[in-house]
């Protein structure tokens, strides 16, 4: 049951009518795994508790930088330095306590990835490579997750949404067929505006909000390519492709 604060805190989600009281009980009974705690992750965690999700796991080795402040809009000059996760748990305290944090300080690879992956529910790809990417991919596959990813560069955002608990659901690698040089949607070597990262986890957080609530319709089996320089949004269709690792899903 809900306090009459939680009940003021939500007050604006729960008067949206694919919302409602039952609506924030799914959010509330949620855990969602966010992998890559950077200029995608931190705008999906930030709105993600906010919209009062019961468990966030937050997955990533790195510390802040000074040069991830212009994006990673949970970060702040005194936190350059120190662990991601770390001082994301404290941060998510104060704007919702009663989400529960779990945080896992080390890099996606292929040895700890499935353990953690396969206790959640939904999946957030926040990482800024493909070789992360896929390995996501991978393990969503094998257990059945609901799989948000994005990426950046520039002025660009794309985001795929994938349900693997369908059978008829593609998966990244039948988009990429092969794996894409180095490089291919890299900020570190391209450069990124910092709405640019913003508004793509923005959306990718809309996602999964969407999914919890199986409200509206999803990407599935598109992506979603979002030119921010010319104020283009433009969706993409794509079929499971024979031979696939998700063939058999």
């Amino acid at each position: 049951m809900f306090s009459n604060k939680d009940l003021e805190r939500y007050s604006r989600q729960i008067i949206l009518k694919k919302v409602g009281v039952l609506g924030q009980k799914k959010i509330q009974n949620a855990k969602v795994l966010v992998v890559g705690c950077g200029g995608l992750g931190t705008p999906v965690i930030d709105l993600l508790c906010r919209a009062g999700i019961g468990e966030i796991g937050m997955m990533d080795h790195d510390k802040v930088s000074i040069s991830n402040l212009h994006r990673q809009v949970m970060f702040t000059s005194d936190d350059v330095g120190k662990y991601k996760v770390n001082i994301l748990k404290k941060k998510i305290n104060k704007i919702n306590k009663k989400v529960k944090v779990k945080t896992y300080r080390v890099k996606a690879e292929d040895n700890n990835l499935g353990k953690i992956l396969k206790q959640y529910d939904v999946i957030v790809d926040g990482t800024d490579n493909f070789k992360a990417k896929f390995l996501l991919n991978k393990f969503s596959i094998k257990y059945k997750k609901k799989l948000i990813i994005g990426a950046i560069s520039k002025f660009e955002g794309h985001i795929f949404t994938f349900d693997f608990s369908l059978e008829k659901s593609p998966c990244l690698k039948c988009f990429y067929q092969g794996e894409p040089s180095e490089g291919v949607l890299d900020c570190e070597t391209d450069g990124i505006l910092g709405p640019t990262a913003v508004i793509t986890g923005s959306l990718q957080a809309n996602e999964v909000l969407k999914s919890i609530l199986i409200v509206g319709k999803d990407l599935s089996s598109h992506i979603l390519i979002i030119d921010l320089l010319n104020l283009k949004f433009r969706k993409v269709l794509f079929k499971k492709r024979k031979g696939c690792i998700c063939e058999n899903i």
